[in-house]
């Protein structure tokens, strides 16, 4: 068994790296998981959650730290900056750990980690911080309604400006909110050709797994209480694909007929290309491409394990014209690089990693691709945008841009997508879904036809 010790250098480890390095902490998580494979799941389950959680209330936990410290967060030695966060979120948010096994832990890795002559200074603001939780006030939202919300929410006050000016107050702290709310399930979509939604829980259960119906989708699940998918049989036979509810409405907006051809331009780790081919039911063919031989790789593995024969991986660069691929497909899937504002819930540190300037370099990089890729699509046929973000330069405005640039125009979504999620749209053709509102990622897709044959 892992001691406790080891568990909390393995995380300072994965938040020094993303923190010195800028390296992405849930991808290091996941590294780590399957290194140590044989770690139980009390502690795989210790592991994430003092990672995800430091991560997510990084701004929080540095407000609160700020508040009885002398030396500023930003101004602290990285070393000690992580293991600071780190015991500052065990104290508030893990009721499971005493206050006082954080702080004595606390002191021991920075003493391991050759910070001896600071460890009265951990141990002085951490016992400060214990004795002061309950005292320490956040700002007053009715005066510092910006400031309130990015300190309650650890979200950067430029995007809590952004959200509140494009959705409203009320959809901005519902979208906040949500970030912390039934983060312990798995959305997973059962693959239908190869097995039923039904039996597919049978086995679940079977395999000791908490299964639960997910919204919107009929043979969308929620799992949770497993150790790692890779010991479960019904997922090494292909059963079911990881996938949020809202990546599903690609597949069925697309509303595939069998034999059709898809291309897939941005597809890793293949989701919605795999959801295509299952929906074809062993007919048509869908390529799936992205940009570099790891993408690709993702992408065949998810094929082999789940057994389709109508795809294949494809490398491919996007923002390059394919000259034989033109009008040869009747549906292009184009989900593109995007801010992910939608998926700070399962990546919460891009909210620390994006800007503004960011995201207007990416609607250019959007605009490059689309203008390749509708030239793939046969007149008459489909092509899908979608992101998995909020931030209207990328989604309604983009629309705008392809509606006056693009021989596309845009084609209801009835009858494809679950009408309770067309309830807040007031555009045909275009859904956006945001987090608190819907029980999904935030998303956003529209579907077009093409319009001119010789485009």
């Amino acid at each position: 068994m892992t001691n406790s010790q080891n568990l909390r250098e393995m995380a300072l480890e994965i938040l020094l790296e993303a923190e010195k390095n800028g390296a992405y902490p849930n991808v290091l998580l996941k590294q780590t998981l399957d290194k140590y494979l044989y770690m139980e799941k009390q502690e795989r389950a210790f592991l994430t959650r003092l990672i995800e959680g430091t991560v997510e209330r990084k701004l929080t936990l540095d407000y609160y730290i700020n508040n009885v410290s002398k030396t500023p967060v930003n101004k602290m030695k990285p070393v000690i900056r992580c293991i600071m966060r780190m015991a500052a979120y065990q104290i508030f948010y893990m009721d499971a750990v005493p206050d006082s096994a954080a702080c004595n832990e606390a002191v021991k890795l920075a003493q391991r980690k050759g910070f001896q002559t600071l460890k009265g200074f951990v141990n002085g603001v951490l016992r400060n911080l214990s004795r002061q939780k309950d005292t320490i006030s956040l700002p007053d939202e009715t005066k510092e309604p910006v400031e309130a919300l990015a300190v309650q929410y650890s979200v950067p006050e430029w995007l809590v400006e952004k959200i509140i000016k494009d959705y409203g107050m009320k959809n901005a702290k519902n979208m906040f909110a949500s970030l912390y709310e039934n983060v312990g399930a798995t959305t997973i979509r059962v693959n239908n050709s190869k097995i039923s939604t039904e039996e597919c829980v049978k086995l679940l259960k079977k395999e000791g797994i908490h299964v639960e119906k997910a919204p919107y989708v009929d043979n969308a699940l929620e799992i949770s209480g497993y150790d790692s998918l890779n010991f479960l049989d019904s997922f090494e036979k292909g059963y079911f694909q990881v996938q949020d509810v809202s990546s599903m409405l690609v597949g069925l907006a697309a509303d595939p007929k069998e034999g059709d051809v898809c291309i897939d331009v941005c597809a890793a780790p293949g989701g919605k290309s795999i959801h295509v081919a299952d929906l074809l039911n062993g007919t048509g063919h869908v390529e799936a491409r992205d940009l570099t031989d790891y993408k690709v790789g993702l992408i065949e593995e998810n094929i082999y394990r789940c057994g389709f024969k109508n795809i294949t991986a494809k490398r491919a660069d996007a923002c390059i014209l394919d000259e034989l691929a033109r009008k040869t497909a009747d549906i292009v899937i184009a989900d593109l690089p995007c801010s992910g504002l939608g998926v700070l819930k399962k990546k919460s540190d891009i909210k620390y990693r994006m800007s503004q300037s960011q995201i207007e370099e990416l609607v250019e990089l959007q605009r490059e691709i689309l203008k390749n890729a509708v030239t793939y699509v046969k007149a008459g046929g489909t092509l899908i945008y979608s992101t998995c973000t909020v931030a209207k330069e990328e989604n309604d405005l983009q629309v705008d841009w392809i509606l006056d640039n693009l021989p596309l125009q845009l084609v209801s979504l009835k009858g494809c997508v679950c009408d309770k999620l067309l309830e807040n749209t007031d555009r045909e053709g275009v859904l956006q879904l945001l987090p608190g509102r819907e029980k999904t990622d935030g998303f956003f897709l529209a579907k077009f036809r093409k319009t001119e044959e010789s485009y």
